[in-house]
């Protein structure tokens, strides 16, 4: 028996094992058929078990639904409109502005606030300027006082009591003067901030006693004109130009028609959504009319 044993061992680590199996069975005589035909199931099965976690499984591509496609969509409402239709626009600003310094420095005066209407050239901050306000005064004493030993110098120099190069040198030592009093008047209405625009105040960041240095101080908008911003489908290009009109309506928010130009038709062509911009100028008198709403927008064909 031992020796049966020993066979059937060997044989199943050479991969014979049902073999084997049945062999020493045969051998012994104590195995039963129904055991043996058991035994025979239980080695088929785990051989090919392992066979099949030995191969690579094999990825059957999932075909995608066309009904999943990726489509891309338009970025307006104007999506499949015509010209002579209502189409929806939004109103901007025609400049916005962010007010710095050229210059560092302590903010002494803050003039306007959030909501205020400024004019192009109005104070709206200064910054502390006394030292620069007191070498100004020095340079401008130091101009007079050589503009009047120039002065006093021509009767000397008539009587050929100074030298022509001596003159000569006086005089451009004056003129230096006068330079560096504009130059030093110049760097003094750097500390004084004055609008670029006729607009209104949208926001403030800096407050009296703050320090300035590339920080922004305030953010300005010019509201009259207005943009009016609008997307079209790409069916329309050709079909608008600049010059032509359009009339605006801003219900519910406000009653009435407006009448808008065309100024800017973009020539690129957005191939992701198919269309392109377009901007129109809606004068705006008074600044009635606020920036940041949407508006419906016909063109008028000639």
């Amino acid at each position: 028996m031992r020796h049966v044993a020993r066979i059937v061992v060997a044989a199943c680590w050479m991969g014979f094992c049902v073999s084997a199996v049945l062999a020493a069975g045969a051998a012994d005589g104590s195995v039963s058929n129904a055991q043996q035909a058991s035994q025979v199931k239980t080695q088929a099965r785990s051989k090919a078990e392992a066979e099949a976690r030995m191969k690579p499984t094999e990825q059957i591509p999932i075909p995608f639904p066309p009904s999943l496609s990726i489509v891309a969509s338009p970025r307006s409402g104007n999506s499949g409109k015509r010209l002579g239709d209502d189409l929806e626009c939004m109103l901007e600003p025609h400049l916005v502005a962010n007010i710095g310094s050229p210059v560092e420095g302590i903010l002494s005066e803050v003039m306007v606030d959030r909501g205020d209407f400024v004019s192009k050239g109005q104070v709206v901050a200064r910054l502390n300027s006394d030292v620069e306000k007191a070498t100004v005064e020095l340079r401008r004493a130091q101009e007079e006082f050589g503009q009047r030993k120039v002065q006093r110098n021509e009767e000397l120099f008539r009587k050929e009591l100074i030298s022509n190069n001596d003159k000569d040198e006086l005089e451009t030592q004056t003129r230096i003067a006068g330079f560096e009093v504009k130059e030093k008047q110049e760097m003094l209405n750097q500390r004084t901030i004055r609008s670029p625009l006729n607009g209104v105040v949208v926001e403030r960041f800096l407050s009296l006693g703050e320090r300035v240095a590339q920080e922004k101080i305030m953010k300005l908008a010019q509201i009259d004109p207005l943009n009016v911003e609008i997307v079209v489908p790409v069916e329309m290009f050709g079909s608008i130009h600049p010059g032509m009109t359009g009339n605006v309506t801003l219900s519910p928010l406000l009653r009435g028609v407006y009448r808008a130009n065309v100024i800017v038709v973009d020539k690129v062509i957005d191939a992701a959504s198919g269309t392109f911009g377009v901007r129109l100028e809606l004068p705006n008198p008074g600044n009635k009319i606020p920036a940041g709403i949407k508006c419906r927008l016909r063109f008028l064909q000639r």
